[in-house]
């Protein structure tokens, strides 16, 4: 009587082949979980904004514009040049606010690097513009 080995490997092409077919699904799926850009919320029941403020835009391209309480605009290269310029428009005012404006198509860094160099200029009223619905 012949005794029967017993086979101790285990057969992983049908493992293989799962993971292939995961891997091809993952491929396929992940390019449409990703999107472009960040929709910017609109509000329908906005507060009033204050009677005088600063206003920085933040555009598309990352470009940056202040615009003072008469509204005259001042274009800025970079964060840096913000600052100096924030400097100044805080020494007529101390408890003026700032509100920063950021196009739909910014990207959220931009709009936060700005919010972060305001907060630590010492700005106590900062907040974002909105669109209204």
């Amino acid at each position: 009587m012949r005794q029967r080995r017993l086979k101790n490997e285990i057969n992983v092409v049908p493992y293989i082949d799962v993971m292939l077919v995961l891997l091809v699904i993952f491929m396929v799926a992940t390019p449409m979980m990703t999107t472009g850009s960040v929709e910017l919320p609109s509000t329908g029941t906005a507060p009033q904004k204050p009677p005088k403020y600063i206003k920085v835009e933040v555009g598309s391209d990352g470009a940056l514009a202040v615009f003072d309480t008469n509204g005259k605009s001042k274009k800025i290269r970079d964060i840096k040049e913000l600052k100096g310029e924030l400097t100044s428009l805080k020494a007529g005012d101390e408890k003026i606010a700032v509100l920063i404006a950021g196009d739909k198509e910014t990207r959220y860094k931009n709009v936060i690097e700005v919010l972060d160099e305001v907060k630590r200029m010492g700005f106590d009223k900062v907040g974002l513009e909105t669109a209204s619905k």
